[in-house]
């Protein structure tokens, strides 16, 4: 969890450093005056910039799901018989969840036990199950899993969580530049220049402790999502066979998670997390999720 968190500020803040560079370059972002800060402006470079990268990621989410994770379509012509089995199972369950556009399904290669959904919209989706969960689980754990992602896509889980993270990633931007340039102008000497790098890496220093507790907001967001799978699964293919997933799952992921492409944590069924590094999981407790089910 640590790696993770380290990989996603690491590339956030080169991200956001690239993204100023290329701004400053280009001369967008006229949201300074003379008097200061045009804050209306302001506001409006952040709301685009924010929501717009991460609407950017959630169209290139099935190309870079792919490629970051190796999986691999089953074509739909396939004669292995576990490949048709799941191909069946999840177009079935996204029939009788309302879903019009069949899902492409997928498998990855790696040994952790776990699967996951992701996709711009619920009619261009895409399930993916790693081969350690195919190898370890019978067919009703399977289709317990298989389930809780297809109400993640019935739900449109990956369009409300790029919203949400589009206004966390406005939100920091906003705060980072105002409060930036109100320390710079405070400390502004003779030397403009040197004032303009305070500023610049006050903006970065801001922006990535900010992001930081987005990210619990976002996390905490996730968690909740996952109840609400848990619960769309039960009602898609039962509540037995997704609480047999969970269970099995509990025993399972914590020896096998291989830490590929953290990015999609918050797209897997289970992910882990403890003391303070747990306002960051994007997964509740397996314990939790399955008492949560049992009360249901």
């Amino acid at each position: 969890m640590v790696k993770r968190v380290f990989l996603f500020l690491a590339v956030n803040l080169l991200v956001m450093f690239t993204i100023s560079i290329v701004l400053s370059v280009l001369g967008v972002g006229r949201y300074m005056t003379a008097n200061g800060i045009d804050y209306t402006q302001l506001a409006a470079f952040c709301l685009v910039w924010g929501m717009g990268g991460s609407f950017i990621s959630l169209l290139l989410s099935k190309v870079m799901a792919k490629w970051t994770m190796g999986v691999q379509i089953i074509d739909e012509n396939t004669r292995d018989p576990v490949e048709r089995e799941l191909l069946q199972t999840v177009h079935d369950y996204a029939r009788k969840a309302g879903i019009t556009g069949m899902p492409e399904v997928g498998i990855y290669p790696s040994a952790e036990i776990n699967a996951f959904a992701t996709g711009p919209t619920k009619n261009s989706s895409l399930v993916a199950l790693s081969a350690g969960l195919l190898r370890t689980m019978g067919r009703s754990e399977r289709n317990g899993v298989i389930s809780h992602e297809i109400a993640h896509i019935a739900n449109g889980d990956m369009v409300t969580l790029t919203l949400i993270q589009g206004v966390v990633n406005a939100f920091a931007m906003f705060l980072a530049r105002a409060l930036a340039w109100a320390i710079s102008s405070q400390m502004r000497r003779d030397d403009d220049r040197s004032s303009g790098f305070l500023n610049f890496a006050l903006v970065m220093v801001f922006q990535m402790v900010f992001t930081l507790l987005g990210s619990m907001v976002v996390a905490w967001f996730s968690r909740w999502r996952e109840y609400r799978a848990d619960a769309g699964g039960a009602e898609i293919g039962g509540k037995a066979d997704m609480i047999r997933g969970l269970e099995r799952l509990r025993g399972l992921v914590e020896r096998s998670d291989d830490g590929r492409a953290p990015a999609m944590a918050a797209m897997k069924i289970s992910s882990k997390g403890a003391g303070f590094m747990a306002l960051l999981s994007t997964h509740p407790p397996l314990e939790d999720r399955i008492a949560a089910l049992r009360n249901s």
